[in-house]
């Protein structure tokens, strides 16, 4: 068994380390706007943190300490829409982590159409199975020797979007569903075997 030490690594090694080990990841693809752009962008360092109130995170890593635009637009509106991406929806939402920039929408280089929220002003997109209309709860700086390296969203979920067809008493079909989760490098994988375990009482 190797014993590493995180100091002793570069920034890179030690990213490799964890996208190569935390693995499976979710991806949210993201959606916020910056005046009338609307900016598209995936993240795979996302999860659940809450039920109650419903709060999900992501976390945007800064390049060279400049905030994303994702980030920079959620702060500044405190909105975002998250879709989960599926096997259907995966190479569209590929083309949208192109570097682009501020003013430009990364949804130009994709056929997404957008669709209206309910609750909030920004807009998700159609071809999500599902989506999430959220106010940014909480906006953590992510600091490291005197530089911000990355920006941690809590996001408030208040309004869910799921497709008909997943959707049975109460719960969603995780086989309809067929999401896809980033490993590492250019490496995806889609849902797979599963299998139940009870809990001990």
């Amino acid at each position: 068994m190797l014993s590493i030490d995180p100091l002793a690594l570069t920034e890179r090694d030690t990213y490799k380390f964890l996208i190569g080990s935390v693995i499976p990841r979710p991806i949210a693809f993201v959606t916020t706007r910056n005046g009338e752009i609307v900016n598209a962008a995936p993240f795979s360092y996302f999860n659940i943190v809450a039920s109650h109130p419903p709060l999900v995170s992501v976390s945007i890593q800064r390049k060279d300490g400049v905030m994303k635009d994702t980030a920079r637009n959620a702060v500044a509106t405190e909105e975002l829409v998250i879709h989960i991406v599926d096997e259907t929806n995966v190479n569209l939402v590929n083309e949208t982590a192109a570097s682009l920039g501020p003013d430009e929408s990364e949804l130009d280089r994709t056929s997404f159409t957008l669709a209206s929220s309910d609750v909030i002003a920004t807009p998700g997109v159609n071809e999500a199975k599902i989506r999430m209309e959220c106010v940014l709860h909480h906006h953590v700086p992510i600091e490291h020797e005197g530089v911000v390296t990355a920006d941690l969203l809590v996001a408030r979920v208040v309004r869910f979007h799921i497709d008909n067809a997943l959707y049975e008493a109460g719960r969603i079909d995780a086989a309809k569903l067929a999401p896809v989760s980033r490993l590492a490098g250019n490496f995806y994988a889609e849902l797979g075997k599963t299998f139940e375990i009870e809990r001990p009482k």
